[in-house]
């Protein structure tokens, strides 16, 4: 039997029932402070169209929410969404679990990826076409 998720003591249900302002006081400061300042137009922008995919979800289609927001904080409403975050070239479907609670959007989407060079080209001196064995 898999552990029941928690977040500081909460469970999901409670979590999703908690009103906004009982659940920033939970966050981490950062998240909270970031909260306590209010949303900016863009954010709640988003928020309207990630309550409009659960309407969607809860009649049983599928609905992915694009957005260049990285800089919002996961809530326990978005839990179960796909969303679809920007990362400067292209959009990353990003699957909202319960241990992303507090998090923000776009360190699931990552800018920058791992360079693995392959061999060298036609045109390359002698010199650089030495490729080490790894």
């Amino acid at each position: 039997m898999p552990k029941e998720f928690t977040y500081r003591g909460y469970t999901l249900d409670e979590l999703q029932k908690m009103p906004m302002d009982d659940f920033i006081k939970i966050l981490p400061s950062r998240q909270r402070r970031s909260l306590i300042r209010g949303l900016p137009p863009r954010h709640k922008k988003l928020l309207e169209k990630i309550r409009r995919a659960r309407r969607a979800l809860k009649k049983g289609k599928k609905v992915v929410v694009r957005t260049h927001n990285r800089d919002i904080v996961i809530l326990p409403e978005m839990v179960g969404l796909t969303i679809a975050v920007y990362n400067g070239k292209e959009f990353i479907p990003v699957e909202i679990r319960p241990e992303m609670i507090g998090h923000y959007l776009g360190e699931f989407a990552l800018t920058c990826k791992k360079v693995s060079h392959g061999a060298p080209g036609v045109g390359a001196t002698r010199s650089s076409m030495y490729v080490p064995l790894k």
